[in-house]
């Protein structure tokens, strides 16, 4: 087998047990949730009798390995199971929910990845001089404020005070692409400035690290000027560390937005999954937890299939 695919073999299949241990986690962790399922769906006036039948409806009495199994099943036929408070289908409910989050998503990317590269670059380029240290200092500074409090400060100036944009970011289908993008403005802007040191200051270093190689010098030496070097020599050599933080970063935009869909009412995979963790509707919690960690893995695999590719280094390990 040639190396790069048994390489790739490997990574996929400690994805996948990866995979497997975050189920066992997340099931484990719904069971030893304080309170009861069947007293919060029947509310406090229920009787005895029907809790106990609900409890045998739900298979609550079952063993806790017989209904793992049961659960695993299911996920692995498509089957997310039935949501316990409106008895809709999950993957059903979760499709639109799980769109309007890559949404989301996709048009942050779309800004915060070019421009991080490009202000790394623009910092290298002007290192240890004060376009470095405005841009260092201002996304260290973004990086620092929690999630939530940037997006307060962004309703506050841009939506309370000059109301440029929305302070709710609510989608519908029947809007158009530049209604919607009007609506997420916010939590673009939010997002963006969130994962925008984190890229920033690795292809910063990444590229810094690479700067004293003698090819670096050689380049300078046969006349080519600052930016045209960091461009066209150092940055391609410094690219697989820039891969992995970006793929990160990505898989945060799906896994990590949680609050900041709360904070603007978004309706996408974190607030779907923050009503239903309050009415706890253990099925929903499961399905929404599994789908992050399926993400989150197969963003961290992809990231480690494109740094080997990139890397000759890694490519040929001897």
């Amino acid at each position: 087998m040639h190396p790069i695919l048994k390489l790739v073999a490997q990574r996929v299949a400690l994805g996948i047990l990866l995979l497997w241990a975050a189920s066992v986690l997340i099931f484990v962790g719904t069971q030893i949730l304080p309170g009861d399922v069947a007293q919060s769906i029947l509310g406090q006036a229920a009787t005895p009798q029907s809790l106990a039948n609900l409890r045998a409806e739900l298979g609550l009495n079952d063993p806790p390995v017989t209904r793992y199994f049961a659960w695993l099943g299911g996920v692995l036929t498509g089957d997310l199971g039935t949501s316990l408070t409106n008895g809709r289908d999950i993957a059903t409910a979760m499709g639109g929910r799980l769109w309007n989050t890559l949404f989301l998503a996709f048009w942050t990317a779309l800004i915060a990845v070019p421009t991080a590269i490009l202000l790394g670059l623009v910092a290298v380029r002007y290192q240890g001089r004060w376009p470095d240290k405005l841009i260092s200092g201002t996304t260290l500074a973004t990086v620092s404020v929690p999630e939530f409090l940037l997006g307060y400060i962004a309703v506050f100036f841009l939506a309370v005070q000059y109301r440029v944009f929305p302070s709710i970011s609510t989608v519908y289908d029947s809007m158009s692409l530049g209604e919607k993008l009007n609506a997420i403005a916010l939590p673009i802007l939010v997002l963006t400035l969130t994962i925008l040191g984190h890229m920033m200051r690795m292809t910063r270093a990444a590229i810094l690290n690479v700067m004293q190689s003698a090819y670096i010098e050689t380049a300078e030496l046969k006349g080519l000027g600052g930016f045209a070097v960091i461009a066209r020599h150092a940055f391609p050599n410094a690219i697989a560390p820039v891969i992995n933080v970006v793929m990160l970063n990505l898989a945060y935009l799906v896994v990590g937005v949680v609050v900041v869909e709360v904070v603007f009412v978004y309706p996408g995979m974190g607030q779907y999954l923050v009503d239903h963790v309050a009415k706890r509707d253990v099925p929903v919690v499961q399905a929404c937890g599994l789908v992050f960690a399926a993400v989150y893995i197969g963003m961290n695999l992809l990231a480690d299939v494109m740094s080997i590719l990139a890397n000759p280094r890694l490519r040929h390990p001897k």
